[in-house]
This record gives C-alpha cells, structure tokens and sequence, in this order.
C-alpha cells in the first residue's frame, strides 16, 4: 500500500512539474515593445536635420575647450 501511494504521489508530482513551465523571456526579445517610440533629438530640435545637429554638438564641444575661452 505504502509503495502505492509513493507511485501515484511521484506520477502526480511528475505530471505537475509539466505544467508549471513559465515563459523564460521577456516580451521584447522575441520582437514584442508595448512603449512608445522615442523621439530622436536631431528629428525634435532640428526638424531631421543631420547636420545642424553636428554643428551645434561642435559648437557646444568649442566653447567648453577652457583654452579658447581663457585670453592670453
């Protein structure tokens, strides 16, 4: 009786184990994004415009250089 209950107890636990698989990843890796898109900052503050983007960024790098702000 006791051998019996140990098998109906170890092929209840084996049936069970089946069915407790959870998903491993994540929604986004299979491609899934429920956000919203972000916004670019050359698309908002230059209207698309690559190279005005590249200007500012070199204009801004320029005066942050503390030897061309400093007077001989």
């Amino acid at each position: 009786m006791n051998t019996l209950k140990f098998a109906l107890g170890a092929l209840l636990a084996l049936m069970l184990s089946g069915c407790l698989e959870v998903e491993q990843h994540p929604g986004y890796v299979d491609g899934g994004y429920a956000g919203k898109q972000d916004n670019r900052s050359a698309t908002v503050k230059f209207h698309g415009d690559k190279l005005a983007q590249n200007a500012a960024l070199s204009d801004r790098a320029r005066k942050q250089n503390e030897y061309n702000r400093t007077k001989p």
